[in-house]
């Protein structure tokens, strides 16, 4: 995959039309979920559990420069306190997970509760916490569970059909077309604390 991030980090190709559109993606997610949320007064706050500890992995080169378009604009020290307390993600990651035993450790980019990167936050990072439903084209609808804190507050109510294919299909589309514009086939998976200290985009992205 280092090929894959060199051909992007030097490509002349303008990152801002890309990082663009996909603003735009992430505002429709934000507003369905706002949407959902209303319905069921769901509120994600104080919550001890923080899905911030819990392991995404992010599969698009969009999501991977938007993540670090956020990340750049953090102040020197911000960045290089983000990159050791990721270091430090990746150590316990290491040493304590298993087979059967998934390590929940908080992600290098909250701190005291909150994200750092917010504004530039992935996908799943947007959609997490609330039920949902995806249409999957001859396998039927695939129904997701919200999160221990969704299911206390929602307080009975019916679902609300919160579905997630049009934002997956939208990003995969988009994502594409990237990917064909720079002749990149590779697959990425790779979490946040996995992307800040990736050595090859450092300084050449936001541009």
């Amino acid at each position: 995959m280092k090929r894959e991030l060199e051909v992007i980090s030097q490509t002349r190709v303008e990152q801002r039309v890309w990082l663009k559109k996909l603003a735009t993606i992430f505002r429709a997610m934000d507003d369905g979920y706002a949407q959902a949320a209303e319905y069921y007064g769901f509120a994600c706050r104080g919550c001890e559990d923080s899905c911030c500890r819990t392991r995404f992995y992010h599969h698009t080169f969009l999501e991977y420069l938007y993540i670090y378009k956020g990340f750049e604009l953090l102040t020197r020290e911000e960045r290089q306190n983000a990159k050791a307390r990721a270091a430090e993600y990746c150590r316990k990651i290491g040493e304590t997970e298993t087979a059967d035993t998934r390590a929940r450790v908080m992600c290098p980019l909250n701190v005291e509760g909150l994200c750092t990167i917010y504004k530039f936050r992935p996908m799943i990072c947007r959609l997490h916490g609330i039920s949902h439903e995806l249409h999957r084209p001859g396998q039927g609808i695939l129904y997701g569970p919200g999160c221990d804190r969704f299911d206390i507050q929602r307080e009975g109510k019916n679902d609300y059909p919160f579905d997630r294919t049009p934002f997956y299909k939208a990003l995969a589309g988009l994502e594409k077309e990237f990917r064909q514009t720079l002749g990149v086939n590779e697959k990425i998976k790779m979490a946040i604390a996995e992307i800040i200290i990736t050595p090859f985009l450092s300084h050449r992205l936001c541009r």
